[in-house]
């Protein structure tokens, strides 16, 4: 005899919004479980537990942020040390915002991150921290004032974008660049708009520029529109300007865009 005889079929068997059916209809009610004692620790390492840590990050996040105001995120490489020319001009930036009136948002960390916090916070602004869980190269900076740790980067990504009106980049590395190309796409596929993206120093960043038009532009895989949301400076009072002509910029860049894809249909 089939195992599943005895078992519900018909509309089967509902978990909440699960529905299951045949030898995935279990032998226990979840409030059973819930009351029972005999049970291990093991169901705090499973998905539908993670997804409560991953709710009370975002309720935290939204929690902390929600009256910060004007922002910027400034993002660049944890190894720039104190002293060096990078950490320097972090330091710049963060006093150039507070001074436009703007809160500073970085990762939190060491290099670059901790000198923006601490040019906002000698400014008297206000300067937050985004933290997140890693093995190596972390724990908030002295300069936080609002610090939140994450342990998930998509959440915390959510905050970077959710709560600034813009991104200043500063040379770094691939976790720089990721924060980068997420924003950017962001802006392509107009989920945010008036969204400037600030990069600070040709030296470092005219390569990838370069890159971007003669290869991803010149193979059809970008338009050049979409080079353009990347604006390349040398200085902190140029990237604060960059960043209060944003929204006019954005509007622009977007009629460009839209007359671009039109012209584009019209072939």
């Amino acid at each position: 005899m089939n195992d599943d005889t005895d078992r519900p079929r018909g509309n089967g068997y509902h978990q909440g919004p699960v529905v299951l059916r045949r030898r995935q209809v279990p032998t226990e009610t979840t409030d059973s479980r819930l009351l029972s004692s005999k049970y291990s620790s093991e169901w705090l390492h499973q998905d539908p537990w993670r997804v409560m840590r991953i709710q009370s990050e975002f309720v935290e996040g939204f929690g902390a942020l929600a009256e910060l105001g004007p922002a910027v995120s400034v993002f660049g490489s944890a190894r720039s040390a104190p002293g060096s020319e990078e950490y320097a001009l972090a330091e710049q930036v963060g006093r150039a915002l507070v001074e436009a009136g703007y809160a500073v948002i970085t990762g939190g960390g060491p290099g670059v991150m901790e000198a923006a916090n601490k040019g906002a916070c000698e400014a008297d602004g206000v300067s937050v921290g985004l933290g997140i869980e890693l093995p190596f190269e972390q724990g908030m900076n002295r300069w936080v004032d609002i610090g939140v740790n994450f342990r998930y980067f998509f959440a915390r990504k959510t905050m970077f974008v959710k709560y600034a009106e813009g991104f200043i980049v500063l040379p770094g590395g691939f976790g720089t660049l990721d924060e980068l190309f997420e924003a950017l796409t962001l802006v392509q596929t107009r989920k945010v708009s008036s969204f400037p993206l600030v990069l600070i120093g040709r030296e470092y960043w005219s390569g990838l520029i370069d890159w971007l038009r003669s290869t991803m532009l010149e193979s059809g895989k970008i338009s050049p529109a979409d080079v353009e949301l990347l604006q390349l400076v040398d200085t902190p009072a140029e990237a604060v300007e960059a960043i209060r002509r944003g929204p006019a910029a954005a509007v622009e860049r977007e009629a460009q865009q839209a007359t671009a894809e039109d012209a584009s249909d019209g072939e």
